[in-house]
């Protein structure tokens, strides 16, 4: 089982392309390489694979802090798990049942006026996360540039205190404390936790 993650960026026109591209890349970057892995098409649309279904939600999180420190910029996503029945040099043309559900989950999303889905093949499984999800872009969709900051921050320096943390900002400690607070950054950890266990259980 694998999972794909179809998005595009909302507002793109609110910035330089290539202020959100290059925010863009770099987070898709850290999972692996394009094509193979992600790719970029329709301008502002990309596709990428998390071999490691378990770590989606983390990754489409991290997508989501990592645009997001661009002022007036989101992103949509919708996270598909299944399997990847057809490998091709580019991700955009592999194939397989977890392609199939991230599309489709992804068509939805935008007549929903949703930013983040799963779609998987336990309908109980998805009934629960979109719910937790739908409560938890609540504070997601209103995050902003130093909230997207932090969070970003935390995920890509796990293990690191927030002195630490501060250290790389450039800010204070109890600052540190205050964005994580603002960010519902406890919540948004205990919603991936969750998440794992979950799956874990039907793995």
């Amino acid at each position: 089982m694998v999972s794909i993650i179809t998005g595009d960026i909302v507002h793109s026109q609110k910035a330089a392309p290539k202020i959100w591209l290059n925010a863009l890349k770099e987070v898709l970057n850290k999972t692996g390489k394009s094509p193979l892995t992600w790719e970029i098409y329709r301008g502002d649309s990309f596709q990428l694979e998390v071999t490691d279904p378990a770590e989606a939600l983390t990754r489409a999180i991290h997508i989501k802090a990592s645009v997001k420190c661009i002022k007036d910029i989101d992103v949509r996503m919708a996270i598909g798990l299944g399997d990847k029945s057809h490998n091709a040099d580019s991700i955009t043309e592999s194939n397989g049942t977890a392609f199939v559900l991230s599309g489709e989950r992804y068509e939805q999303l935008a007549k929903e006026k949703l930013n983040m889905a799963i779609a998987s093949p336990w309908k109980d499984f998805d009934k629960d996360m979109n719910l937790y999800i739908r409560l938890a872009l609540i504070a997601m969709d209103t995050w902003t540039p130093n909230s997207s900051e932090i969070v970003k921050t935390v995920l890509e320096h796990t293990g690191k205190s927030q002195e630490e943390l501060g250290k790389l900002l450039g800010i204070k400690q109890n600052a540190i404390s205050n964005r994580l607070k603002r960010a519902y950054y406890e919540e948004i950890k205990e919603l991936i936790e969750m998440y794992k266990t979950k799956l874990k259980m039907l793995l």
